[in-house]
């Protein structure tokens, strides 16, 4: 009997302590309040912006001017940095050894015309013998050779002067064309070699080029530039150093004539005029060309955009008040907005602030949360 009450005890006792455990068990965390987010709705807009490029200015026409001639420079004509005309000249080179030349060769000429003279002479007399039967067949031969000999040295040393009266002339080193003549590589007295030495560079100024690289894929998007360039608008194409844009627009000159394998880019090129000379060759710049598409574009804010392993995605609310990642595809950044060219349709709504508290399926409010009432203690 003292058995079984031992055992009943037991079990109330253990019964006590389950249940006094069990009122005591701590309870499961507090869901989180919904977070606060502001959501914008989703609406087609004409964006205007413009693609940039990097580019580099470069003259149409550009020149490394190198002597003909071997010598010593004897005068400099210009100065360094000025305009030059075409047909100016800039460098003299010594030309006494090329004048001797060319009094020699001309001195030249005149004994081999006198000796042209002789041998008509002689030839004329025995001919005239050879008609009377009075001389040998074979002297007539032999004036008639010495005649033809005779008129081939005369061709050779006129050939022979205009090669000298040729060097007489590279002694002056002239501009090409009109341009901007830069800094002279020598000064007088200075050895120069025939094709090798650079004198200076004298480029063309009143037009520059810029060139720059396209992608293969928008090949079609500029030929049709070149196409529509007469009712372009001015603005098409521009170009800015840093902040500071150029104040006159370019035209589209040329393709390249192929693509480069390598890149899988083709060149173009922009002239603008630089009547003011504000454009100097080999400056670096950025091509602005602006975008031409007809259609509307969707645009948010881009701090509504997340970015996770290189892609992007937005948080868009559902029916239940909870929001859920979904991929976009981004265009290009306008000021503080992007375009979206996939992921979102006009109408849809995204999340513009808030977006750093969260997370895929996480309940979203719109309203405010209420302020604290005036005898709530603080914290």
């Amino acid at each position: 009997m003292s058995s079984n009450k031992s055992a009943f005890y037991s079990t109330l006792l253990a019964m006590v302590v389950f249940a006094s455990c069990k009122d005591k068990a701590p309870a499961g965390p507090p869901t989180p309040p919904p977070a606060q987010v502001t959501l914008q709705e989703v609406s087609l807009t004409d964006a205007v912006y413009y693609d940039e490029y990097p580019a580099t200015v470069t003259a149409l026409n550009q020149v490394e001017l190198r002597p003909q001639v071997s010598g010593f420079i004897t005068g400099i004509h210009f100065k360094d940095g000025a305009r030059v005309r075409k047909g100016q000249l800039l460098y003299s080179i010594d030309a006494q050894l090329y004048s001797a030349n060319y009094q020699q060769a001309v001195a030249n000429l005149n004994i081999q015309q006198a000796n042209l003279s002789k041998a008509e002479k002689d030839a004329n007399r025995f001919h005239e013998l050879d008609k009377n039967d009075a001389v040998a067949k074979q002297l007539v031969d032999n004036a008639d050779a010495a005649l033809e000999v005779a008129r081939k040295q005369v061709d050779a040393s006129r050939a022979n002067i205009q090669a000298v009266q040729t060097s007489v002339r590279y002694t002056r080193v002239s501009a090409p064309f009109d341009g901007l003549i830069g800094i002279s590589s020598v000064k007088p007295g200075a050895a120069v070699t025939a094709g090798q030495t650079i004198l200076n560079t004298v480029s063309s100024d009143r037009e520059l080029a810029v060139d720059f690289s396209i992608s293969q894929k928008e090949i079609y998007r500029f030929t049709n530039f070149m196409s529509d360039q007469p009712i372009q608008s001015d603005s098409t194409f521009t170009l800015a150093f840093g902040n500071d844009v150029y104040p006159y627009a370019g035209k589209l000159a040329l393709l390249d004539r192929a693509v480069d394998p390598q890149t899988g880019t083709i060149k173009a090129r922009l002239i603008f005029p630089n009547t003011k000379n504000l454009l100097v060759s080999g400056m670096n710049a950025t091509v602005r060309v602006k975008n031409k598409a007809s259609k509307a574009s969707v645009m948010i804010p881009y701090k509504a955009i997340t970015e996770q392993l290189g892609e992007f995605f937005v948080y868009v609310p559902g029916d239940s008040s909870k929001v859920s990642q979904r991929k976009v595809i981004l265009g290009k950044q306008v000021g503080t907005n992007v375009i979206i060219t996939d992921g979102l349709e006009q109408g849809e709504k995204v999340v513009v602030q808030g977006v750093q508290n969260l997370r895929e399926g996480a309940a979203i409010s719109t309203t405010p949360p209420p302020p604290p009432s005036a005898g709530a203690p603080k914290k």
